[in-house]
């Protein structure tokens, strides 16, 4: 690679970076009832899924204030949306945070030490209690 090419490459992942902050800025900004907060916050923490374009079309709806998480877009949408089963299962999990869907509570055997954590993120958040940490056990 040249060095135009690299300094290319490097603006680019920055502007991606820069839009999908924008983007998680909006979404929370614009999610007022707790439980699609904790949705929507784990969906960025989560990255992958909420990054591809088309959960973003079934997801995301332009409005005055902005875009905003129209959760039940995703709904009965999981598997023509291109997602892994681990997104799948992740996404499961996060739609039964607010009430949407089938996945039960045991899907969480089913993610992987990046995913897991996140859920029991999002959990403490429906809860209203983020004060319980959540990390490694010793």
């Amino acid at each position: 690679m040249t060095t135009n090419e690299t300094d290319t490459a490097a603006r680019e992942a920055a502007d991606i970076e820069a839009e999908y902050q924008q983007l998680s800025t909006e979404l929370l900004r614009n999610t007022k009832i707790r439980r699609h907060r904790a949705a929507v916050q784990a969906l960025i923490e989560e990255r992958t899924i909420l990054s591809l374009p088309a959960v973003q079309r079934a997801l995301i709806v332009d409005s005055r204030k902005g875009r905003s998480a129209q959760l039940a877009g995703l709904s009965g949408l999981q598997y023509s949306l291109g997602l892994d089963e681990g997104q799948r299962t992740f996404l499961g999990l996060v739609l039964s945070l607010v009430g949407m869907g089938i996945t039960t509570l045991a899907a969480v055997q089913d993610l992987d030490e990046r995913r897991l954590p996140i859920i029991l993120r999002a959990i403490l958040r429906l809860a209203g209690n983020e004060d319980l940490a959540i990390g490694r056990r010793l």
